[in-house]
């Protein structure tokens, strides 16, 4: 690869980003997100990741992905010699593709992948920004947090961040998928006394074994007059899609389950309810679209974070949190009629959740990693023939931040 590979934009107003992700949806979804709006712009952006993150779908065709080697480091210290050599292998080859692909900053994502490509950011003096999805600095990104340029949180809140870097925090909210985006102007559906409630449940890309066991249960001790109008949407585990088929169909309630909807966007777009795990995607989709919501945190996620994700939702009066130990049949029923035996409350709830939602997310995330690359006042007021928010971004003053990017940039 070299840098000739990569033609310019129209009036020498693109530039060249490189996003670095952990393997996994939560990562990679909001760096798929503002690739295509990068790329809007008329920028050229390429992806480093792991081999889980090349496979994962949804990468936009324009993105290419870059497989480095990125070193764990788990409690036993005998293997962090190997994890130390894979970073600064990882390192290397990022500081090569840097070298071809001649970016103006790069964009970490959180996850051991994105550590050896904001490592080489740093050798090789390239403005730098780690975006955080939870409301808790994950771990790559605490480490990182003292060599960047700014840190892009999702969340006002976020535990775990030294405060002496708080003058570098940017508020931009955790971007999402186009089609989840496009259902925030549609109204919540309707729901009265008399019609369906449509309920969906998942349990993260694997589904979770305890919303098989409980979820049916809990959904048949709901009294009569709620029960027997519930409509089910439920994603599980390969092994166990037979045992919940058959608890549903004991209890009489009509329930279409998977492994895998392709169709999730759509799924949420019709349902009242949502049931499932609390991680930073489900929130920011969940927030975005406006639906309520029964939050069960996965309990061995890192630093509980998935616990701490749902503050900010429950606080607004959007969701509940049920801890998995006392997530129980009767207490999913007792908090399914708190939510939704008035439909009022539960419309109430939709609009709560709904004002918990940052839509301009990738844009705003967009704005603040071109403010990082010292693009020129005309370049970008050229771009804004055609991408207006551009202009406009371009009208604000500039920030000490991004002139310090920019001189940096200077010879």
């Amino acid at each position: 690869m070299t840098s000739s590979s990569f033609s310019s934009g129209p009036n020498g107003a693109s530039r060249h980003y490189v996003l670095a992700a952990g393997g996994t949806g939560g990562h990679l979804i909001p760096a798929f997100a503002l690739a295509s709006e990068l790329h809007a712009r008329g920028h050229h952006v390429a992806l480093i990741t792991d081999d889980r993150g090349a496979a994962i779908p949804g990468k936009p065709d324009f993105l290419t992905a870059h497989v480095l080697p990125a070193g764990r480091f788990g409690k036993n210290p005998l293997g962090w010699p190997a994890g130390i050599r894979a970073v600064l292998e990882g390192r290397a080859m990022a500081l090569r593709l840097f070298d071809a692909f001649e970016p103006s900053a790069t964009i970490g994502f959180g996850g051991y992948p994105a550590l050896p490509a904001l490592l080489a950011a740093t050798a090789a003096k390239l403005p730098s920004i780690v975006h955080e999805q939870n409301a808790v600095l994950g771990r790559v990104n605490r480490l990182l947090a003292g060599r960047v340029d700014a840190i892009a949180t999702s969340y006002d809140e976020v535990d775990r961040l030294n405060p002496k870097h708080a003058g570098k925090v940017r508020l931009t909210g955790n971007p999402v998928r186009a089609e989840v985006l496009a259902l925030r102007d549609k109204d919540f559906p309707s729901f009265t006394d008399e019609s369906l409630l449509r309920i969906l449940v998942t349990g993260g890309s694997q589904g979770a074994r305890v919303l098989s066991e409980v979820v049916p249960d809990g959904l048949a001790m709901l009294p009569p007059a709620l029960r027997q109008r519930l409509q089910v949407t439920q994603q599980c585990r390969p092994e166990d899609l037979e045992a919940v088929r058959t608890r549903y169909a004991s209890h009489d309630i009509p329930a279409e389950l998977g492994t895998y909807f392709e169709d999730m966007h759509e799924r949420l777009a019709d349902a009242h309810l949502f049931i499932g795990r609390a991680g930073a995607s489900t929130i920011a989709e969940l927030t975005a679209v406006g639906r309520p919501a029964i939050l069960i945190p996965l309990p061995i996620a890192t630093d509980d974070h998935q616990a701490v994700n749902t503050r900010e939702m429950v606080r607004a009066g959007g969701a509940r949190m049920i801890r998995q130990e006392a997530f129980q049949p009767k207490e999913l029923a007792k908090q399914i009629q708190a939510m939704a035996m008035n439909p009022a409350s539960l419309a109430n709830a939709a609009h709560c959740a709904f004002n918990c939602g940052r839509p301009e997310a990738a844009k705003d995330l967009a704005d603040l990693v071109e403010s990082m690359s010292g693009i020129d006042l005309m370049d970008v007021i050229r771009m804004g023939e055609t991408n207006p928010r551009a202009a406009q971004a371009a009208a604000r003053p500039q920030t000490a931040t991004r002139k310090a990017a920019k001189d940096r940039a200077e010879p």
